[in-house]
């Protein structure tokens, strides 16, 4: 069944109530207030238009989502900065439900809530499976070529707060990224397979990239590698998890917390943002010290782009040293700083 007549079914489900009379009566006497207040549950947050929710042009390469492309495709250049509009939080994204029981109860018979988690199943279940692999005939999934200089920081958009747990051995409990981040000059590689992995380290690695770890070398303290493993798949997840005594062979002990295995929390909208496009395709990230994205590349990398990776690091080093010797009224402020005030009030 193709994925239009998919959608075409679950949709003519939604003229059909599909709870009890008492689930829709408490519709009129649930505050939309309380319901913004408490804690949701965790969604795979699937929509069928993603795109819609960007602001600037979209980047043009193929997506698991939409019409499926069609024709000979040639990645390029980031028509814009990608990032989150926001400044990351620690708490965000962790796809953890921390509902209490009584909130779950509340939730199940809210039937607003049943709506919106009928609109993902259904964009869910009307996307192709094998779409990613698919696309990851057009230059081995390649999505767009890494800009040659850093995106200016006045528009540069900000990397989300990833959560997952690392592999340090005296501590298992998850941790967020943006205070591992925070402050610091950070290269992120993001894969979710050995295929990814292996992509991500023709721009990362010791061996394809030298002159990027001589500037790691010589700044240990502000700028790093982060190595994010993601896995929404649990079967998958625990096996990684299972084999993290191999993993911990791979990097020095230093290294241990900046491997993180992520198993949720990476919703569509974010996908879209960042520019993580296809699922199967390894993506590498250039963070500043505001954990603002100012470089990214995708796929196997070209000998311009971590020759740009490596020059981008060495110059947010310079530019961590330059602010450091500034008074704190001159130093930068990072955009959305309103947002944060507001949260903490």
């Amino acid at each position: 069944m193709s994925s239009r007549r998919v959608e075409m079914a679950l949709m003519s489900l939604g003229r059909r109530p599909l709870t009890c009379l008492y689930c829709q009566s408490r519709r009129s006497f649930t505050s939309s207030a309380l319901r913004a207040a408490r804690p949701e549950k965790p969604a795979a947050g699937t929509s069928f238009d993603p795109k819609s929710d960007i602001s600037g042009p979209a980047i043009e390469a193929p997506r698991s989502y939409g019409k499926k492309f069609q024709g000979e495709f040639t990645p390029m250049p980031l028509p814009r900065p990608i990032g989150m509009p926001l400044p990351p939080r620690p708490g965000e994204n962790t796809g953890v439900d921390n509902r209490t029981r009584e909130q779950r109860k509340k939730d199940f018979s809210d039937y607003d809530k049943h709506l919106e988690r009928r609109k993902e199943l259904t964009a869910k279940l009307a996307r192709p499976y094998f779409r990613d692999w698919g696309n990851l005939q057009h230059h081995k999934g390649k999505s767009f070529i890494a800009p040659p200089r850093l995106f200016k920081a006045e528009v540069s958009l900000f990397f989300p707060n990833l959560y997952g747990q690392t592999i340090l051995k005296d501590d298992k409990e998850p941790r967020d990224t943006t205070p591992l981040m925070t402050g610091r000059a950070t290269v992120v590689s993001i894969f979710s397979s050995q295929w990814a992995e292996s992509q991500v380290a023709t721009f990362a690695s010791k061996e394809a990239n030298p002159a990027l770890h001589e500037v790691l070398a010589k700044n240990p303290t502000i700028a790093q590698h982060v190595n994010i493993n993601y896995e929404d798949n649990a079967g998958k997840a625990w096996l990684v998890s299972f084999f993290m005594g191999s993993l911990r062979k791979r990097f020095p002990e230093r290294d241990w917390d900046k491997y993180f295995l992520v198993r949720g929390g990476i919703t569509d909208n974010i996908r879209e943002s960042i520019g993580l496009l296809n699922s199967k395709v390894g993506y590498t990230y250039l963070v500043d010290q505001h954990c603002r994205i100012r470089w990214a590349g995708s796929g196997p990398s070209e000998e311009h782009e971590r020759e740009s990776l490596a020059k981008g690091l060495a110059k947010l080093v310079d530019d961590i040293g330059k602010e450091a010797k500034l008074p704190a009224s001159a130093r930068e402020q990072s955009r959305g700083k309103e947002h944060l005030v507001q949260q903490k009030a």
